[in-house]
């Protein structure tokens, strides 16, 4: 062709020649006229010009190191921008990512708050000393009672893994309304121990819980631990564990439990995951009212007090033995927040 070429012969007439010598075998008309067009320009080499070729479909050790380098460098990088990184397709690093790392897509995980690293020791202490007292003390977490606060609403969607259903290819989809929780709601306070629940109260509706309450709260308290659990009110063995709400933290609130000897289990601030009540028991009985509307306020009330006193002895024992893994959890992760990184529920 490149003869061609030199004697001036078109693209058409080189065609044609090829033709003639090579019959059937002959590089097709495109093709003719693609390399008469490039001798004409002066190119000599007629090899194809290098191209990205197709992302490779075979998993090899190359591979892995860089989707684990990639992933690491940057956790927010989805299945695509990764096979694009390392040139590959997309099932081979949902593979490696699956199975050689043991890797799965989450969601953030909402906090109260981001702990600053002394709050972190703070609760890594903390933890330490309960679990030397119970190490030192085998019932230890017999002689706890544990005081909290949740609200409870009228009506509460049911979440979305409560609306999951089954469904056949034929059958439709089923739909829910997006509804938000009421206005109206009541607050519990919630007091129990290992054995059972000791009390169960509501807060008048437009009532503040400031320390005035909360002193009144601690009165009725002492009188329902004389009448359930007359042991321990005699020995004096029982110990307090509360949150850090402002009233639990006024002096007079203090005053008052030095005054009548309750000794208080220290908190660490804004640690939901340590307390038996926001990760346990309160999950458990929200749950069974989800989906449900009640009218008036009092009937939610109702129900709730009915749930919570069918708590089981097991359920308040599993309820105090998660909250002993729950510290020793922390306590290895150096005073880090553990809600929702094990099952506890």
């Amino acid at each position: 062709m490149k003869f061609c070429v030199k004697l001036g012969k078109s693209a058409t007439e080189s065609y044609d020649l090829l033709k003639k010598v090579y019959g059937d075998e002959c590089l097709s008309r495109n093709q003719v006229f693609e390399w008469f067009k490039g001798f004409k320009e002066g190119i000599e080499e007629i090899r194809d010009d290098q191209r990205p070729s197709r992302p490779s479909t075979s998993k090899t050790d190359a591979d892995i190191e860089k989707a684990g380098e990639t992933v690491r460098r940057n956790r927010r990088l989805s299945i695509r921008a990764v096979a694009e990184i390392i040139n590959t397709d997309k099932e081979t690093v949902r593979q490696i990512l699956r199975y050689n790392f043991n890797m799965k897509i989450v969601c953030s995980k909402m906090v109260p708050r981001l702990p600053t690293p002394e709050q972190k020791e703070i609760r890594m202490n903390i933890c330490v000393d309960i679990l030397q007292n119970i190490e030192n003390d085998p019932n230890f977490l017999e002689n706890v009672i544990t005081c909290d606060k949740s609200w409870f609403s009228q009506y509460d969607p049911e979440s979305k893994r409560q609306s999951m259903h089954w469904k056949s290819p034929s059958s439709p989809r089923q739909k829910r309304e997006r509804q938000s929780k009421s206005k109206f709601k009541a607050l519990m306070t919630f007091l129990s121990d290992i054995r059972g629940i000791v009390h169960v109260d509501w807060v008048p509706e437009g009532q503040t819980v400031n320390q005035v309450y909360y002193k009144e709260f601690m009165t009725n308290l002492r009188d329902r631990m004389r009448r359930k659990r007359p042991e321990m009110w005699k020995n004096g063995s029982w110990v307090l564990h509360q949150d850090n709400a402002p009233a639990h933290n006024a002096l007079s609130v203090k005053v008052f439990l030095t005054k009548h000897k309750i000794i208080v289990l220290e908190h660490p601030p804004y640690s939901p995951d340590l307390a038996p009540c926001d990760f346990f028991l309160f999950v458990k009985i929200k749950s069974a009212l989800k989906g449900n509307s009640f009218e008036p306020v009092d009937s939610v009330k109702a129900k709730a007090t009915e749930l919570m006193e069918k708590l089981s002895e097991d359920d308040l024992q599993h309820s105090f033995q998660q909250w002993k893994i729950c510290r020793e959890w922390c306590r290895d992760r150096g005073g880090e927040y553990i809600e929702g990184d094990i099952s506890v529920v």
